[in-house]
């Protein structure tokens, strides 16, 4: 099993959520994040003061998946939260070593 952690532009969640949805998977955990990545700072200006914003608004999701879909899930988010523009953001792939449903105690894949 795997979790599948991608940052992603704040308007493309609804389109990767869908995409996700059409592999037949139904969890997901979704946060508003601010990340630092290449794309380049910009100043705004407050009463006269200028502020460097170096921090942008991402979107991170978050689907545990099982070892049989996880390249079609990585490849069905780049493709839907690709613009080719730079902050597209990043899909983070990392192990689970267990999974447990608080309510029925089912462990493993059964869990996701």
């Amino acid at each position: 099993m795997k979790l599948v952690a991608a940052i992603i532009k704040p308007f493309k969640l609804d389109d990767v959520r869908r995409a996700i949805a059409d592999l037949g998977l139904q969890g997901l955990t979704v946060t508003d994040v601010l990340g630092l990545g290449q794309q380049p700072v910009h100043r705004e200006f407050y009463r006269s003061a200028e502020y460097p914003i170096d921090l942008a608004p991402r979107t991170k999701i978050e689907v545990a998946v099982e070892d049989a879909v996880l390249e079609p899930v990585i490849e069905a988010i780049g493709n839907v939260a690709r613009t080719g523009q730079k902050g597209d953001g990043k899909i983070f792939v990392l192990d689970l070593v267990q999974v447990v449903r608080i309510r029925t105690n089912e462990i493993g894949a059964a869990a996701i």
